[in-house]
């Protein structure tokens, strides 16, 4: 036997229940069903939140149309001549590149008021000056691409498409490795055309709104487009070539110039943020303006221009924080491509999750198998303790993720059964050993009243009697609100079973006063009186001889045995115990043997009727009985009459 307490076949029964659940796992892990991806996600941000947040480049730099702008420049929409000042007094300041994260989708609403009654001399319209300066270089305009699901239609806008190449790998599914749009939201073409290049701001959070994953290419008409991040990056480090490996359908990589970036089955990058909001430094745009912005806070640097102003600003959530702006979302993006810091997953990550989980599972149920619950539930804290911070230390000094979900899913699937189905074989053995148990106690109770029986054939009729008054009694009894606690189902039968043996002490009672016709004198009536304790003398030294000890059935059989001859009042014997002192089983034993004794025929007196018993018990009620045990035979008085009936017919 090992210290599980379990035989070889049903120690290899559990540890076969617990391979189940380690198994399904290692093949969710593979597949990935819905529900579980949620929760995985769920880990992921959890993890986010736990790792060493990787600190932000120096080449990014946000100019913030805020409040204060607001205030001193006028409401937005300014007018495009004045967002043309500030591309204008950025790049005189020395930006690398400019994004706006805006879009100019109508005509500026100043331009058809503001002309000159001489059309010769009138002003330039605002939307032609911010052409003119879009012209001039090292903008990136930013548009919208929508997914309704209809045919692809570009709706007159001019947008910037890159040539893609994409290489697949040899089982090429056929499904496309990104995204694909039906449509545009866009710039004025006039100045789309204007500008060197454009690219997409589409961030969609997952299901739950955190926005984790960012698409950096997508197809709209049969052309592919990069998003503003990716436009931005290629234009500052002058990258020409721009293409995408595909690995399997849940891993690729993007390659831009010389930078790989890791992205899943559908272009999306796991941004790796930087911290909580305003990480990247925020320069109001009426600094810029203004003239009171150091140089140095923008030179050489991408520059996204957006709004955060009250009513103008798009913020989403990430992992790190629920109020976070859109402008920030494409500058950290911008800043992981630059810095080439990514999160990234192993394009066999979804294997290697589904190894670590049949390790971790398998490591588990041999442990409880070997040693028990108590050192699985010990080795399980510990396990998943260090897959877990394994975890947090890969994200935090390589941006890796692997996931621990699945290898926990699968050590506590492996737990839980692996206990569930010990205490389910321990149960079945407990009451494989319950139930012989009580084929030994019957066969005790049997061996004794054929001893009884050999002595005295009368005795041995009476005790089996004695059984079912026992159980009738004991039953109705039960109802009684003083004994329901006491006389559960378990204890009825107990009682009853061992009610029989209540006479045995008179094996030990000479024969010529057992079998004595009529009255017994007083010397005998004496020793007659001894057989309680003969009876009692007989357990105790069973016990003795075998070694048990508090044993609750063994205990019941001397409470019969000993007090079944005790009187309400006192005056009964052996110990002429008093009331509540006599144990119930005692209090009910006096009562079924007085009525046994005084219905069926016996040497000392002939019987009585039942009625007539009835009334002997009824007048004992207070004195010989406990005045509840005397109420609930009157209940069942008639059922006792049927059982004595019945003991007549097989004599």
């Amino acid at each position: 036997m090992t210290r599980f307490g379990l035989g070889p076949i049903r120690r290899r029964l559990v540890l076969l229940c617990g391979l189940v659940p380690v198994a399904a796992t290692a093949v969710l892990a593979l597949y990935r069903p819905p529900f579980l991806a949620r929760i995985d996600d769920t880990v992921y941000d959890v993890l986010m939140r736990s790792a060493r947040t990787a600190p932000r480049g120096n080449r990014i730099a946000i100019v913030d149309i805020d409040e204060r702008s607001l205030a001193a420049i006028g409401q937005w929409p300014w007018r495009r001549d004045r967002v043309a000042e500030l591309i204008s007094r950025l790049r005189t300041l020395g930006a690398s590149t400019i994004a706006l994260d805006i879009i100019f989708a109508e005509q500026d609403r100043f331009d058809a008021v503001e002309r000159a009654a001489d059309d010769s001399i009138r002003p330039r319209a605002p939307d032609e000056t911010l052409a003119a300066v879009l012209r001039q270089g090292h903008v990136i305009l930013g548009y919208g691409l929508t997914f309704d699901g209809g045919v692809p239609n570009l709706h007159g806008c001019v947008l910037h498409p890159i040539s893609l190449a994409v290489q697949h790998p040899r089982e090429d599914t056929g499904e496309a490795p990104y995204f694909r749009a039906d449509s545009a939201v866009c710039s004025l073409p006039a100045l789309a055309a204007a500008a060197d290049a454009s690219g997409f701001l589409n961030a969609a959070p997952d299901s739950d709104g955190i926005l984790r994953r960012v698409p950096l290419v997508a197809e709209l008409g049969g052309r592919t487009y990069p998003s503003l991040a990716v436009a931005a990056t290629a234009a500052t480090t002058g990258a020409k070539d721009i293409s995408l490996h595909v690995a399997n359908v849940n891993a690729a990589s993007l390659r831009i110039g010389d930078r790989i970036v890791p992205v899943d089955g559908k272009s999306n990058l796991l941004v790796r943020y930087r911290g909580r909001k305003k990480t990247f430094p925020y320069l109001s745009a009426a600094d810029v303006m203004n003239g009171r912005l150091d140089p140095e806070a923008v030179r050489g640097k991408i520059v996204f221009v957006g709004t955060t102003a009250l009513g103008t600003r798009e913020v989403v959530a990430t992992p790190l924080d629920t109020l976070f702006a859109g402008v920030e979302v494409q500058a950290t993006v911008a800043d992981n491509l630059l810095e080439q810091s990514y999160i990234r997953r192993s394009p066999l990550g979804a294997m290697l999750e589904s190894s670590a989980a049949l390790v971790l599972g398998l490591t588990i149920a041999m442990l409880v198998a070997a040693a028990g619950v108590a050192a699985g539930v010990v080795g399980y804290a510990a396990a998943t303790s260090g897959v877990w911070f394994g975890a947090v230390w890969l994200l935090s000094t390589d941006g890796l993720f692997v996931s621990p979900l699945f290898p926990m899913i699968a050590a506590a699937g492996a737990l839980a059964v692996m206990t569930l189905a010990k205490f389910g074989v321990e149960r079945r053995r407990a009451e494989s050993a319950g139930r012989e148990r009580t084929a030994a106690q019957r066969l005790m109770v049997q061996t004794l009243l054929s001893l009884t029986e050999v002595r005295d054939a009368e005795t041995g009729r009476h005790s089996r009697r004695t059984q079912e008054y026992a159980r009738v009694l004991a039953s109705a009894l039960a109802h009684h609100e003083d004994f329901h606690a006491y006389l559960t189902t378990a204890c009825v039968d107990l009682l009853s079973s061992l009610a029989p043996l209540h006479d045995i002490g008179k094996v030990g009672i000479p024969d010529h006063i057992l079998n004595k016709p009529g009255p017994l004198t007083p010397d005998e009536y004496a020793e007659m009186q001894k057989h309680p304790s003969l009876g009692r003398d007989v357990i105790l030294k069973a016990e003795q001889q075998v070694g048990v000890r508090d044993d609750a059935t063994l205990a019941m059989a001397k409470d019969i045995v000993y007090t079944h001859h005790e009187r309400w009042d006192g005056t009964g014997y052996p110990r002429r115990l008093h009331g509540t002192e006599i144990p119930v089983p005692g209090r009910i034993m006096a009562l079924v043997d007085v009525y046994d004794a005084a219905v069926s025929r016996n040497l000392y007196r002939p019987s009585i009727p039942h009625e007539q018993a009835v009334i002997l018990i009824t007048a004992g009620k207070g004195t010989h009985f406990d005045p509840a045990v005397v109420d609930a035979f009157l209940s069942v008085a008639n059922q006792f009459e049927h059982i004595s009936r019945e003991a007549d017919l097989r004599i």
